[in-house]
């Protein structure tokens, strides 16, 4: 991929001081040398302007795979022995889904941000970029076994649910949404695969299935350094762990362990 100091000419003022937010993430990485590969992974936030809003590449996952059928995923998985870094692993399985090349002109690689732990504790980096040329979207093709459809989702949506409104979003109450709320659902509860850690679960309408878990935890992070400011909603439950410090400093052996009392 192209360095990631870029010209921006194709992004207006606005969405070009995000990016450039972006790029100045400084935020010491955690070393992730002492954990297993078979714990690691990366997914790709791909990024590009249309019609003044930035947009973010998103999936549907194939309702026939063993893990998260049907849900909204980013481009992402597993690292392989043969990814030099977790940039390289983002960008192979974004080729392998959605068939996005390895390598374009018009792909630029912005930030590696901070880990998450999903439910099966597999540590995945997001890797930001930005697309400079949209059309290149018409040339993504899903892989079927893996991908049921490609869609895309105004990032700033996920820090202010009412901009989804102009979206052609999925109908309310149906299996794409199953809520009766408009257009943002949270629930709290506690994750005894994470050993019983707090956790809200975002969940957001959009044109296929719903942004939630993980997924739409990761583009709150990414949302939150572009823009500068925090949701319009209250993001965590009271007494949640909120950053990968905290949480992996219960992990012992892959496992999550229940803070002790000072």
């Amino acid at each position: 991929m192209a360095d990631s100091d870029v010209a921006l000419d194709t992004f207006s003022p606005a969405n070009r001081a995000c990016v450039r937010r972006l790029l100045a993430t400084s935020r010491e990485r955690p070393d992730l040398s002492g954990y297993p590969q078979s714990k690691l992974g990366a997914v790709l936030i791909l990024l590009y302007e249309e019609a003044g809003e930035l947009r973010v590449l998103l999936t549907t996952r194939s309702k026939t795979l063993r893990t998260h059928p049907g849900q909204t995923a980013l481009p992402g998985g597993r690292v392989d022995d043969t990814d030099a870094s977790f940039i390289e692993t983002a960008y192979r399985e974004a080729h392998e889904e959605v068939g996005l090349p390895l390598s374009s002109p018009d792909i630029h690689t912005v930030a590696v941000l901070e880990p998450a732990i999903s439910l099966y504790k597999i540590i995945v980096t997001p890797v930001v970029a930005i697309l400079t040329r949209p059309s290149l979207l018409n040339e993504l093709k899903a892989e079927e076994s893996e991908v049921f459809c490609i869609f895309t989702h105004p990032l700033r949506a996920v820090l202010d649910p009412t901009i989804a409104k102009s979206e052609p979003l999925v109908d309310i109450g149906t299996e794409d949404w199953p809520y009766e709320v408009e257009l943002h659902s949270t629930s709290d509860t506690v994750v005894p695969l994470l050993g019983n850690m707090k956790y809200r679960m975002h969940r957001f309408r959009s044109s296929a299935s719903p942004i939630k878990g993980l997924t739409a935890d990761l583009l709150i992070q990414t949302a939150k350094i572009a823009f500068g400011h925090s949701p319009t909603y209250e993001q965590y439950v009271l007494g949640q762990l909120q950053t990968f410090k905290e949480i992996s400093a219960f992990v012992t052996d892959g496992l999550i362990k229940v803070k002790e009392s000072a």
